[in-house]
């Protein structure tokens, strides 16, 4: 007996608004790596607010932002008032 082979249509990317929706409440983690020049665990262990730490990074360069672990792009740090803010500048 002879077996047919069985096509599968390929939907491209076709996902309701619905699931859409549902995945926007879904939460992550969003992390930014600063390269840290000469940082101990002492120098970490002497925080306080207030402390000033040395980057290795140029005023104004790039840092790559991860969402679980996963690169998403690159940004830079601003001040905005009296926060400090990350600002996306190109995704990768």
């Amino acid at each position: 007996m002879a077996s047919l082979p069985i096509t599968v249509p390929i939907r491209k990317n076709e996902f309701s608004e619905e699931l859409w929706t549902e995945a926007a409440l879904l939460p992550c983690a969003l992390s930014v790596d600063v390269p840290l020049k000469d940082f101990t665990v002492r120098d970490l262990l002497r925080l306080e607010a207030g402390s000033i730490v040395e980057s290795k990074n140029a005023n104004g360069a790039d840092l790559p932002i991860f969402v679980n672990s996963r690169l998403i792009g690159w940004a830079e740090f601003e001040v905005v008032g009296q926060r400090l803010a990350i600002r996306l500048t190109e995704l990768a």
